[in-house]
């Protein structure tokens, strides 16, 4: 039999990653700071240079500490090839074109320009030459995973210093598998380093060419037959098969897994499964890249920290400067306002994730000495620490600036479509398409969601933009945009998916414009009760058109029978709503917001 000790032990590194979830996530959002320098912090403390340095003499210690990385070092690349995946199925050809000048503009010269300077002021202090290039282009990246969620809770991702941020961090994110698969033909141990490297390429062409054209052929269909069960676990196990089944075949061909991975989000970001995908996945890549983090902290020695903390912090600010002035070299060239580069140098100016990824593999093929590895992580680490306070920062500055060069911009760099304010249909059948037929007619923008796979593969072919997947699924909402929504439309014939749909689009948006369809007069009544702006019953609506019919057919002028039908509706209207009864003042004041006009 089993030890019952012995196997709680191995499930120890996953017992204590979910209790620090537990606790840092809900304290540090209730304090408003990121929930990755809390991972970071857990991992200092609960690492071998934490409170591991103390169980020699606390044994106990032992039961909630973690001994090394490599413990939880499977957990951790997991993390960054979910966030990789994420990468590739939100990239579009749409952002690109629209964020062009800034993603292959602003975000290629920051690369090669940051990445050119710190590697020269390496090569300065002796390093040597291809290990300085690899830490400086290292040292060059930012972090995704804190800067977007800063910018997101601050409510500027759509502002022009938000939208540079994005395209450069873009254009990082882009970059980092080409230095991943430079990394991996450099560190080959072959003596013929032409030949190794013909031989790399070839394997790297004939993983990409597998994924892609097994991507093509197979990853639709596969979803399509999972769909039609709609079953939520089973649609959840594909996408992890495809997300580790990739990764796998780019390992087996000496690529990096996270290369696989975002070519597999890659092939799925133009399909009518990709907002289904997004909600499903992202659960987990928020939880494994917290163990990443927690890896992260673990590089964190507090005694080194506390040995030399003037070297340390003194090291951590130049980088931060030395980035930030070629942001705002680069910036300048391009003729970005100065607000706009001032706050995008100081968000940008820290360390990023992608540096452990870079550095570790750098290590891990030779390339990079120990120490210097070890202290660019350590420094990373600092900086990433900095980034809210330097959010903080860079906002204020930004107010002191010329208030015009933001228009300026906006006009320059137009949002992408999912910024703008857009319709969102829960239900594409019958009365759906309806709808967005009419929305289309009157130019209004929209996105439909249905959960019938074979509907949105038919009307995906007729060009219109309608996703698999849950309405009711409260991420899924957020992927499509409900924070700038302009209405939900509720379409669903059944009464309580239409009310999940209703109770969810509230939950998220009490401004929200919501009209929804209604089963009979009761339905409706309970729909107006949970904060709907308009619900439209069958019953009613099939009665009055066809009394409109009869009296028309009669010779009642037009005019009139249509003046009629307006008023018997407001009438039902009224009584569904019980104006008899005053409303509650939330729905009062909800209902008049945007009305105006």
């Amino acid at each position: 039999m089993t030890d019952p000790v012995a196997s709680g032990a191995s499930y120890k590194e996953a017992i204590l990653f979910l209790a620090t979830a537990g606790v840092v996530v809900p304290l540090f959002l209730r304090l408003r700071i990121s929930p990755v320098l809390g991972f970071i912090g857990a991992g200092a403390l609960l690492g071998p240079s934490g409170l591991g340095r103390l169980t020699d003499s606390f044994p106990w210690l032992a039961n909630v500490t973690i001994g090394s990385r490599t413990e939880i070092a499977h957990l951790a690349e997991l993390g960054v090839i979910f966030l990789m995946f994420m990468i590739g199925v939100e990239l579009s050809w749409e952002r690109l074109r629209i964020l062009r000048r800034l993603v292959f503009g602003l975000g290629s010269l920051q690369v090669l320009v940051s990445g050119a300077v710190l590697g020269g002021v390496l090569l300065l202090l002796g390093v040597a030459p291809l290990a300085a290039a690899l830490v400086g282009l290292a040292l060059a990246l930012s972090s995704t995973a804190i800067v977007i969620p800063v910018l997101a809770e601050q409510k500027r991702l759509n502002t022009p210093a938000g939208r540079a941020s994005f395209a450069v961090l873009l254009f990082q994110d882009l970059a980092v598998a080409p230095v991943l698969f430079a990394i991996a033909v450099l560190g080959r141990k072959d003596g013929d380093a032409v030949g190794g490297l013909a031989l790399a390429l070839g394997q790297a062409a004939v993983a990409v060419a597998i994924i892609v054209v097994a991507g093509r052929l197979g990853l639709r269909p596969l979803f399509q037959l999972v769909a039609r069960t709609r079953s939520p676990e089973l649609f959840m196990a594909a996408c992890l098969l495809v997300i580790v089944a990739t990764a796998l075949v780019a390992a087996a061909s000496g690529l990096s897994m996270t290369l696989g991975a975002f070519v597999a989000g890659l092939l799925l970001a133009e399909t009518e499964y990709r907002r289904a995908i997004e909600a499903t996945i992202d659960p987990f890549k928020g939880l494994l890249l917290g163990v990443f983090f927690v890896s992260v902290g673990m590089n964190l020695d507090p005694a080194q920290l506390l040995s030399t903390p003037a070297t340390i912090l003194g090291l951590a600010l130049a980088v931060i400067a030395l980035k930030g002035g070629v942001i705002l070299a680069v910036a300048a060239a391009l003729r970005l306002p100065r607000a706009v580069a001032v706050e995008a140098a100081l968000l940008l100016g820290a360390g990023g994730e992608f540096a452990f990824v870079l550095i570790g593999s750098a290590l891990a093929a030779s390339l990079v000495p120990e120490d210097l590895g070890q202290a660019a992580l350590i420094v990373t680490t600092v900086t990433m620490v900095m980034i809210p306070g330097l959010a903080g920062l860079a906002r204020r500055l930004g107010r002191r600036f010329d208030r015009t060069a933001g228009a300026q911009q906006s006009a320059a760099e137009p949002l992408p479509e999912t910024a703008r304010g857009r319709v969102i249909i829960a239900g594409y059948g019958r009365v759906g398409r309806l709808v967005g037929e009419m929305l289309d007619r009157h130019k209004v923008p929209y996105i439909a969601l249905d959960m019938d796979a074979a509907r949105v593969a038919d009307q995906r072919r007729q060009g219109r933009p309608v996703y698999f997947g849950d309405s009711a699924n409260t991420e899924l909402l957020r992927r499509c945009g409900i924070a700038t929504a302009r209405a939900l439309v509720v379409t669903l014939d059944t009464p309580r998916l239409v009310e999940a749909v209703v109770a969810a689009g509230r939950a998220e948006r009490p401004d929200l414009t919501i009209v929804a369809r209604a089963r009979d007069a009761r339905h409706a009544t309970a729909l107006y009760d949970m904060g709907v702006d308009d619900a439209v019953p069958e019953t009613i609506e099939a009665s009055l058109q066809l009394s409109e019919a009869v009296l028309v057919d009669v010779g009642v002028p037009m005019g009139l029978v249509i003046a009629s039908i307006h008023e018997r509706r407001d009438e039902f209207r009224a009584l569904l709503k019980r104006k008899e009864e005053p409303p509650a003042a939330e729905f009062q004041a909800r209902r008049t917001v945007g009305k105006a006009g």
